[in-house]
């Protein structure tokens, strides 16, 4: 029964491990990420170039950007005047801006 156990617990855990995005890098060097690649244009959350598609929760959410998933594509592809980063950046900084830019909205960039 106690190998049972074990073997229940260790599966569960390889599960866990398996299933777990990798650890995401520190959130000061996710906001240096930011800084240096996107505050350009969106210092603060805003939109130098278009002012009504910032960063800001209701704006992620109007245009459908309000998940990690969503905001990496547009990161990692570009639209429009927002330029492409696939090839500049690595698929874990752009998740973890993305991720980061969600966190920031939800508390309105302060």
């Amino acid at each position: 029964m106690r190998k049972l156990i074990t073997i229940f617990i260790s599966a569960i855990a390889l599960i866990i491990f398996l299933t777990t995005p990798a650890l995401a890098i520190s959130t000061t060097e996710t906001e240096t990420l930011f800084t240096n690649n996107c505050a350009g244009c969106h210092i603060n959350g805003g939109n130098i170039v278009r002012r009504g598609k910032n960063l800001k929760s209701k704006a992620l959410k109007k245009f459908g950007m309000d998940s990690t998933d969503a905001i990496a594509q547009l990161v990692k592809n570009g639209q429009y005047a927002m330029p492409a980063y696939k090839g500049r950046l690595t698929e874990q900084q752009i998740y973890d801006i993305s991720a980061y830019v969600l966190e920031q909205a939800k508390h309105d960039w302060k």
